[in-house]
C-alpha cells in the first residue's frame, strides 16, 4: 500500500495490460503533472469511494 486515505482519481481500463501500461506511464510524470491530472477531473479531491 501506498498509505492512502482515500481514492480521490481512478481509470478504467478494458484490459489488465492496459493497467499496468498506464501505471508505468504514471510512474515516470513528475509529481506536479499528477497533481494537475487529479485536479483536471476531481478539482475538490472529492472522496470517490462515496460515490
Amino acid at each position: 500500500m501506498y498509505n492512502l486515505n482515500k481514492p480521490i482519481y481512478a481509470e478504467e481500463f478494458k484490459t489488465p495490460q492496459d493497467a499496468v501500461a498506464r501505471e508505468k506511464q504514471l510512474k515516470n510524470w513528475h509529481r506536479d503533472w499528477k497533481i494537475n491530472l487529479i485536479e483536471s477531473v476531481n478539482p475538490k479531491r472529492d472522496d470517490l469511494y462515496e460515490n
